[in-house]
């Protein structure tokens, strides 16, 4: 520096417009001895040589600490450092075991498990990819030379050498369509599947990396040397310390901060755009003693994993099985467990014949799944709200609530009584699916048996009072033949809530493509939904599948027709969009395809809004 004077400096700066760089924020663990939380230099310059703007953290456990933390940052580098205290996996220490940092363990763990469920992009060097796998249900070796074993003809190598760590020390084979082969396949005289040299100084290891991480480098001995996600998501691991290897380090980094720009950008978007899920199938598991307000693993929509998948909205319906020949509705119930947790709504809703037995009718059933849902929201009113209009939903977003609208699925629920539609919609209904799987006396399933030839008599009764009532009309389970018989009754847009693409995967519940556009036709929507049986028939869908469905709808139909329904609880989830925590991954990937930010708002809500408006307005708009 040739000048001490700060005024210049901060001209220079000013002047230089450096103050509005908008760099993704990189955070760094530090490591702790001597009473002192520190890193070495190598690891923040790659972070800044890579285009992102680093900050340490020191090992905090505090839970609200590190969740303010998470809040502001976009990536985070778990940096090297001692070993991990066996016990975090259930094992007493080997004599081999070197040093542990007790002040490090719960405070990382608790960190990665937090950013993991926030779907914050993670980089784990050294150290940092053992603590991935600790806290991500994987397991470490406390000692390569006692833990590991080669495979038939590998021998051992030295993992820990005493070369300057800017050098070498021995090669590493990473696999084909990894993150590993795509940062560094590419360059000349690479090849897919291939080998670099790396740096690793280390003796303990990663053994498994647990189900939500995949092995893609090993060094010749079989030890793990690199793991990332299996699930889709931003996470990666390496065993040597790429930010000691200059420009062959580089591109580590240069991942991280480019994931964490994308994951920021989510980010805004969701915090100015309305999110908006379409269909989840929770309610039937809160007359069950489910906690909503807590991070419930029995559910996959509840308060924190709203927060975490930063989802406004979410339509939570009163789902209705059909009963089978020879079953009454109340044959499809848990009647007794309802009214073990719910003893003051079983006694304003069901009945007991002389033998004791418990019974409901297919309309109560319904109010008390409203009842409870407004329990849950009044023990949760500073946090969450009822949406029942798009006026609320303007308000709560602007309060930063989370909401909850209400749906029918299955038309079972009017119990052949038409003035049930006006008192549900007084109760604040969105949509009533008018079939499940199977006939019911609205219209004919696509699952059912051709009962009515499409939509009955009273079918259409129905339908044309939710019309009046401004209620969607939703025809996802539906017969082909009831999806263009209500098209034709209806005087708004109709609404697929929950379904995919037949020509993507040819089963009785998706939509041909001509159902797809007699529906852009007239001004309705068509909601992707994430159950794995409709969006492929053969091996385990992930998020590329239900994008996949996405773009095929968009080409068919047009992007003002499109948008999200995960059936969450009603058997959807799939790898990358598992839950409600795991729902800005799929914002996430429509950057990554280079949809626009109007696109990602019209499909995340923006469509389904305008058919809302023009149910209650009672009119199909006329630039459609």
């Amino acid at each position: 520096m040739e000048s001490f004077n700060l005024d210049q400096h901060l001209k220079d700066i000013y002047q230089s417009h450096q103050l509005s760089a908008g760099k993704p924020v990189i955070a760094l663990t530090t490591n702790y001895g001597e009473d002192n939380a520190k890193l070495a230099e190598p690891y923040y310059q790659q972070v800044i040589r890579a285009g992102g703007t680093p900050v340490l953290l020191p090992p905090v456990a505090d839970a609200g600490i590190i969740a303010d933390w998470l809040e502001r940052v976009d990536g985070i580098v778990l940096t090297g450092g001692a070993d991990i205290n066996p016990l975090w996996t259930g094992e007493n220490p080997l004599p081999q075991l070197h040093s542990i940092n007790r002040q490090r363990d719960l405070a990382e763990l608790l960190l990665t498990r937090l950013a993991f469920d926030r779907q914050i992009p993670m980089l784990g060097i050294c150290r940092g990819i053992q603590t991935l796998a600790v806290a991500l249900d994987g397991k470490v070796a406390q000692d390569i030379s006692t833990c590991l074993k080669p495979q038939d003809g590998d021998t051992f190598i030295k993992h820990s050498q005493d070369a300057d760590r800017s050098e070498p020390t021995h090669g590493v084979r990473y696999v084909k369509d990894s993150v590993l082969d795509r940062l560094y396949g590419q360059r000349e005289g690479a090849q897919a599947g291939g080998r670099i040299f790396v740096n690793s100084f280390h003796h303990q290891a990663v053994t498994e990396p647990g189900p939500h991480l995949r092995v893609i480098a090993k060094a010749d001995d079989g030890v793990i040397e690199a793991v990332e996600s299996s699930e889709g998501k931003q996470v990666m691991g390496v065993q040597w310390h790429p930010e000691c290897l200059g420009a062959d380090g580089l591109p580590v980094f240069q991942w991280l901060v480019s994931a964490a720009k994308t994951f920021s950008e989510a980010k805004g978007l969701h915090h100015c755009i309305l999110t908006l899920d379409s269909h989840c199938d929770t309610p039937m598991f809160f007359p069950q003693g489910i906690d909503f307000a807590a991070r419930d693993p029995r559910i996959l929509y509840d308060l924190h994993k709203m927060h975490e998948g930063r989802t406004d909205a979410v339509t939570m319906v009163a789902y209705l099985p059909q009963p089978k020949a020879g079953q009454t509705f109340s044959d499809t119930l848990d009647l007794k467990g309802i009214a073990t947790h719910n003893p003051a709504l079983a006694d304003r809703y069901m009945q007991k014949d002389a033998d004791g037995r418990l019974s409901i009718t297919p309309d109560h059933y319904a109010d008390l799944i409203f009842d409870k849902i407004e329990q849950i929201v009044d023990d949760n009113s500073d946090r969450v709200m009822i949406a029942r209009t798009l006026e609320d939903l303007v308000k709560g977003k602007h309060e930063g609530k989370k909401m909850i609208m209400i749906g029918i699925e299955n038309g079972l629920a009017l119990n052949h009584d038409l003035s049930n539609v006006a008192h549900f919609g007084q109760r604040g209904l969105v949509y009533i699916t008018l079939c499940h799987n199977g006939d019911n006396d609205i219209c004919d399933s696509c699952r059912g048996n051709n009962t009515h030839h499409g939509v009955s008599e009273f079918g259409e009764q129905v339908i044309h009072e939710m019309n009046a009532q401004g209620l969607l009309v939703d025809l996802s389970h539906a017969a082909e033949k009831s999806f263009y018989d209500a098209l034709d009754i209806s005087q708004t847009p109709i609404v697929c809530s929950h379904s995919n693409c037949k020509a993507l995967c040819d089963v009785p519940r998706n939509l041909t493509d001509d159902q797809l556009r007699a529906l852009a036709k007239a001004g309705g929507v068509a909601q992707v939904t994430l159950y794995h049986g409709f969006l492929r028939k053969e091996g385990e869908a992930d998020i590329n599948d239900a994008l996949a469905h996405l773009d095929h709808a968009i080409r068919v139909m047009g992007i003002d027709h499109v948008g999200l329904g995960t059936d969450f609880d009603g058997d959807g989830g799939i790898r990358g969009l598992a839950n409600a925590s795991e729902l800005i991954n799929f914002t996430v990937h429509l950057l990554q395809r280079h949809y626009s930010e109007e696109d990602i708002r019209k499909i995340w809500g923006g469509n389904w809004l305008r058919v809302m408006r023009q149910a209650r307005q009672g009119k199909v708009d006329s630039k459609l």
